[in-house]
């Protein structure tokens, strides 16, 4: 059986967000997969990570990594980031869901990277990238933006959407993610009146009925392109005529 985690960063169940959430756990349900969910705002999920989580001195220094390890081998790790950690080990792949606030995802998505990603269980210095520990898994990104189609695009003035979200899908290829091409839809906002705001909600009722059909086709879906381990060299660099599929990487 499939197993797949929901995570929702979105304020309100009620937004567009949560409504095309609710419409990919109800498709995975009917196909059915083993649905679990992370609502991260419901959950009231702590996105800031700290030495207070761990018992230590918040006058002190902090480094997350070794607070993340040590309470690892102690067995003393955060009790709602163990229970993230754990969905994230159960899941087979994970569907995103999140709106582009100022150009990233919202800030609480970043937070559960920082502190659901934990250092010495889904990710150690030896085992990440192409040995990562959660190798085999994938992930969707399901993104709304308030500008249109052509101002996410490359050269638009929103900036390229593709670009915006590369650093959250390679977050999740550091740990071994196969990364779905995202799925998005623009133009989601409350400006809209009369016969504007009646197309708008037409258009989204069609992305909520249509989701089934891209939940049953995700196998088939193309992947994000990343470099291979091996296309670096010692120092961590990208090699002499490598391929290059990243503005970020090049």
């Amino acid at each position: 059986m499939t197993t797949t985690l929901i995570v929702l960063a979105h304020p309100s169940r009620q937004s567009f967000n949560g409504a095309w959430a609710e419409a990919s756990a109800a498709a995975c349900a009917a196909a059915g997969h083993e649905v679990l969910w992370s609502d991260l705002s419901a959950h009231q999920f702590d996105a800031t990570e700290g030495a207070r989580h761990f018992g230590q001195d918040e006058a002190g220094p902090f480094d997350p990594l070794k607070a993340h390890e040590a309470a690892m081998a102690a067995g003393t790790v955060p009790v709602d980031m163990a229970a993230e950690a754990e969905k994230i080990r159960q899941a087979d792949q994970i569907i995103f869901h999140f709106p582009l606030w100022w150009f990233a995802p919202p800030a609480v998505l970043k937070g559960w990277f920082d502190r659901a990603l934990v250092h010495g269980d889904l990710h150690t210095v030896e085992e990440r990238f192409d040995t990562g520990r959660c190798c085999g898994k994938r992930a969707l990104f399901c993104v709304t933006t308030g500008a249109s189609a052509a101002e996410c695009g490359p050269g638009g003035k929103e900036g390229d959407v593709n670009l915006l979200l590369w650093p959250s899908a390679y977050t999740l290829r550091y740990l071994g993610f196969d990364v779905y091409q995202p799925e998005v839809v623009h133009g989601v906002h409350g400006y809209f009146e009369g016969a504007e705001e009646a197309a708008l909600q037409a258009r989204l009722a069609g992305v909520l009925e249509g989701q089934a059909g891209l939940v049953a086709g995700l196998s088939d879906r193309a992947l994000m392109r990343f470099n291979t381990d091996s296309d670096f060299d010692e120092s961590g660099r990208l090699k002499a005529g490598a391929e290059r599929f990243s503005a970020f990487i090049r």
